[in-house]
C-alpha cells in the first residue's frame, strides 16, 4: 500500500498548492474517495498525460505508467468494486 499511500500524498499536496478550494482531502477512508482516486489515475494513464505531450523520455514514461499501474492494482485490492478505464 505504500505507492497507494505515497499517491494520495501527493495529489492532496498538489490539490493544496493550487488552493483548490472545493477539493477536500482525498483518503481511502470512502467509496466515494477511491472512486475519486481511480478517475484520477485514468487520467493520467492517458497518452496525453502519461507523457507530457510526448516531451518525456520513454524510460521517463515507463516510470510513470509502471508506478500508476501499481496505485491502481493497490487500490483495486483495497476495494475490488473500483472501477478503471485505463487499466
Amino acid at each position: 500500500m505504500k505507492a497507494l499511500h505515497a499517491y494520495i500524498k501527493r495529489q492532496n499536496d498538489w490539490d493544496g498548492l493550487f488552493n483548490r478550494v472545493n477539493a477536500r482531502p482525498l483518503s481511502i477512508d470512502s467509496a466515494e474517495d477511491r472512486q475519486r482516486l481511480a478517475r484520477r489515475i485514468d487520467n493520467e494513464l492517458s497518452p496525453e498525460n502519461l507523457s507530457c505531450d510526448g516531451e518525456l523520455s520513454r524510460a521517463e514514461v515507463n516510470r510513470r505508467y509502471n508506478n500508476l499501474i501499481r496505485v491502481a492494482e493497490q487500490l483495486q485490492k483495497l476495494d475490488p468494486s473500483i472501477q478503471f478505464s485505463e487499466v
